[in-house]
């Protein structure tokens, strides 16, 4: 196994943890807490990806004899060739700002439009790991339509050849999420018809997250697509998306000097750097919707007024950053499938922290030891597929 693949691996290890993190932190703000400030605190937690990039580049500067000048003007270079391959005109800022928009939208709106069907909708049908941890994470994370995303990933690859492996794998995935969602025990329907006893509009909830579930299955995609760097050495191949297609091939720079530009970058510089700049986008444009919120009485906004309350925010921010950075590193390298089936594995790891630190034992149920265990199949399947592929011809 390569550095950059036991690299991939760790760091998928470090997200799943601070998956966790952040569900018990989140659900101890809004249950102990009672801070009930749902977009407030998206917006808090997306802004806060802007530090990722920073501290990454402290992080090269400490331990490499890299330059923060030359990891910049590599990484420039890298953006400049991808954006707009062959050509020698300047940095294409407006392309880059548009692809920095749509990324925030991408990964910003699925989970508004989450938020609208929450109200609408039964939340075993709607919540998913993801954006429950923001929004309901007080109801037992039971994830049914929005993970399906999975699954929407696989058919948006496909282009006239089924592969059996990744299918059987992205399929007993999606009925171990609906095993654990409905074979479950029946604490979830209570606690969801205590808070609402009936959805006002279940099916346009429904609707709405089943768009919302395409949606980021969309975005995952296209990210890997068109945003992750095709350059990059760590990138493993995957020959599942040989049929999709690609840019030109990227020209690699001659005779650089290292003192005055890392080319290519570092691992994890260029997703640390777009996560960063989805940061700063949602911290510049988000705000508007909270006054809005406030004054349509859709969400009154009161701020963190003790510091608990401070504290909780500020480990849920640093946990959601730690999560979606690691997201985005592994999206450009393992591509949507692998990525979102092992996201999934957060349900695993969220119902082992409930049995340990939650309900206990009454937390144990067929459906949730039964749906676990297909989900870890499934994620190693498709690992073993991966490495597989990616195996060299003797």
């Amino acid at each position: 196994m390569s550095v950059s693949s036991r690299w991939s691996f760790l760091i998928f290890g470090f997200t799943l943890l601070a998956f966790v993190v952040e569900s018990e932190l989140t659900q101890h703000l809004q249950t102990t807490l009672e801070y009930r400030q749902p977009f407030f605190t998206f917006y808090l937690v997306h802004s806060a990806f802007a530090i990722i990039f920073p501290l990454h580049l402290l992080y090269l500067q400490a331990t490499t004899k890299y330059t923060i000048n030359a990891l910049w003007n590599g990484l420039i270079l890298a953006l400049k060739n991808h954006i707009t391959p062959g050509t020698a005109h300047g940095f294409p800022r407006s392309r880059f700002l548009l692809m920095i928009g749509l990324l925030t939208c991408g990964i910003s709106f699925p989970g508004l439009l989450w938020f609208a069907a929450i109200s609408l909708a039964s939340v075993s049908d709607v919540t998913g790991t993801f954006l429950s941890l923001v929004y309901a994470p007080d109801i037992q994370l039971t994830p049914a339509i929005w993970n399906a995303n999975a699954f929407f990933a696989y058919l948006m690859t496909f282009k006239g050849r089924w592969e059996p492996r990744r299918l059987f794998a992205v399929s007993i995935a999606t009925i171990g999420v609906l095993v654990v969602v409905y074979g479950g025990s029946t604490s979830t329907v209570d606690v969801t018809e205590k808070r609402s006893s009936k959805p006002s509009a279940p099916l346009v909830g429904d609707l709405l997250t089943l768009v919302a579930s395409v949606g980021y299955a969309l975005y995952q995609v296209l990210y890997k697509k068109y945003a992750a760097l095709s350059s990059d050495p760590e990138v493993m191949a995957d020959r599942a998306y040989e049929h999709l297609p690609t840019s030109e091939d990227v020209p690699v720079p001659v005779n650089l000097d290292p003192a005055e530009a890392i080319y290519p970058p570092p691992f994890g510089l260029h997703p640390n750097l777009l996560t960063s700049a989805i940061g700063v986008c949602t911290f510049s444009v988000f705000w508007i919707f909270i006054p809005i919120l406030h004054y349509l009485d859709i969400e009154r906004f009161v701020l963190p007024n003790t510091f608990p309350i401070i504290f909780t925010i500020f480990g849920i921010s640093l946990s959601g950053v730690i999560f979606n950075a690691g997201f985005m590193v592994l999206l450009g390298v393992w591509g949507p499938i692998i990525t979102s089936v092992g996201n999934l594995l957060t349900i695993v790891l969220v119902f082992v922290s409930d049995i340990l630190f939650g309900a206990g034992v009454e937390a144990v149920t067929f459906g949730g030891v039964g749906g676990c265990a297909l989900i870890v199949v499934a994620f190693g399947v498709l690992v073993f597929d991966m490495l597989d592929k990616t195996r060299p011809i003797r």
